[in-house]
């Protein structure tokens, strides 16, 4: 899928809760500019001299608030309409300016949150602000031309009548240029909300494929590493069968001696095999090297301390030789563990206990960390480690401890299956 040219985004169209929500805000608009007029008219203060009669201003209202009902859905057409009804009011000089002004700044804010063509929103809403600033320039001239008010506790340094023309340009300039400046913010958070959810999205795909693509080659390293241990196997049953059969006529002891470990061995690898199945890859890479088991435990932990870590084994029960396979499994598990406390557990102390019981072989692997493993979700570690103790019939335990770090505990069946 190919990435959005961002700067040519367009926003979507307002949702149906959107288009409540704004049935909801024309409502409690028309609701505070009939109380705002009410008041004004109660109080008598109003902002021109000769006001309609209160029932005309609040029909004033009620047409600058209903075009809201529609404003994200026809953002310029509402703003040119409340525009024009808002120099209309002015003209038949409505008692109150309060609400009329918050509803064309909420109108110029949509045109700049929501207007899809941005050429026509820029220009529609400098057009309005002009306009706008039209009639300030016209009604000021008026004022200037016309009888000067009475200014009777004025007592600045400026003329009065200079320092309200300062005040209403002032005034005005900050309005409109700050309705402005919100709308583009509002167009700028969606379009960056949009991008943010776009590439969450890739992020999510390219994350189940690498996830997908890391199982695949665990499983390829697994039968990469069975297939070292196989081979073994078979080199020595081809080499014990030779034996056998040289001296079979002269040595019968030694012969059976060595079919024996013919025997021994075929068990061995028959056992390794059937875990084998459905995990080997017929394009698995065929780089064959020497598979690490339980005797190189000791550079993997020096390996650890290395960064810092202080690592302690120990080790339970009588220890005795297991399967290739099986040390290599238990090597791959105590690895993957060490990797992950290194890594991601901000940890001071692990604890490397082994457990060689009757019929199997446990692992458990506990650090002081922070008490979670970027490996479990949505990563691949521990599913890496479920498929090599799956190849033996083992099990897996992993996840946070009470009080602080991580647990890792796996065990491995050390008996090798006998077939009837």
């Amino acid at each position: 899928m190919e990435e959005p040219v961002w700067n040519e985004w367009r926003r979507p169209g307002p949702t149906a809760a959107q288009r409540r929500r704004d049935i909801g805000i024309a409502v409690i608009v028309l609701l505070c500019a009939i109380e705002v007029t009410t008041l004004v008219n109660s109080m008598g203060a109003y902002v021109f001299k000769n006001p309609p009669g209160l029932l005309e201003q609040l029909l004033w209202m009620v047409a600058l608030s209903v075009p809201l009902v529609v404003r994200r859905r026809h953002p310029i057409p509402v703003m040119l309409v409340i525009s024009a009804l808002f120099i209309a009011a002015q003209v038949n000089e409505a008692a109150d300016t309060l609400v009329p002004s918050a509803i064309l700044f909420l109108a110029i804010h949509t045109v700049g949150a929501w207007e899809q063509n941005r050429l026509l929103a820029r220009w529609s809403r400098i057009g309005v602000i002009a306009a706008m600033f039209l009639w300030l320039g016209f009604n000021l001239v008026r004022a200037l031309l016309g009888p000067k008010g009475e200014f009777e506790d004025a007592a600045g340094p400026l003329d009065p009548v200079l320092a309200s023309v300062l005040y209403g340009l002032e005034f005005n300039i900050f309005f409109f240029l700050f309705a402005y400046v919100v709308g583009e913010m509002a167009w700028s958070g969606a379009r960056r909300q949009a991008q943010l959810e776009y590439q969450a999205d890739e992020l999510r795909r390219s994350q189940e494929q690498n996830t997908k693509g890391a199982i695949a080659a665990e499983r390829m390293r697994i039968a990469r590493d069975l297939h070292d241990v196989v081979a073994h196997h078979v080199s020595v049953m081809g080499i014990q069968a030779g034996a056998a059969r040289r001296v079979l006529d002269s040595d019968p002891v030694l012969a059976r001696d060595a079919l024996q470990t013919v025997e021994q061995t075929a068990r061995t690898a028959i056992s390794e095999l059937r875990g084998l199945l459905g995990v080997l890859r017929a394009d698995a890479d065929t780089d064959l090297k020497a598979a690490p088991g339980l005797d190189d435990l000791p550079e993997l932990f020096e390996n650890a301390r290395a960064t810092g870590l202080d690592v302690a084994h120990k080790v339970y029960g009588d220890a005795r030789e297991v399967p290739s396979g099986v040390a290599l499994s238990a090597y791959r598990v105590v690895q993957e563990a060490l990797t992950n406390v290194v890594k991601h557990a901000d940890a001071r102390h692990v604890d490397v206990r082994m457990r060689y019981l009757d019929s199997a072989l446990e692992l458990e692997i506990t650090d002081d960390g922070r008490g979670r493993s970027t490996s479990t979700s949505p990563g691949f570690g521990l599913v890496g480690m479920r498929e090599r103790l799956a190849v033996h019939g083992g099990s897996l335990e992993a996840g946070p401890r009470r009080g602080a770090g991580y647990l890792v505990r796996a065990s491995l069946p050390t008996a090798l299956e006998e077939k009837a």
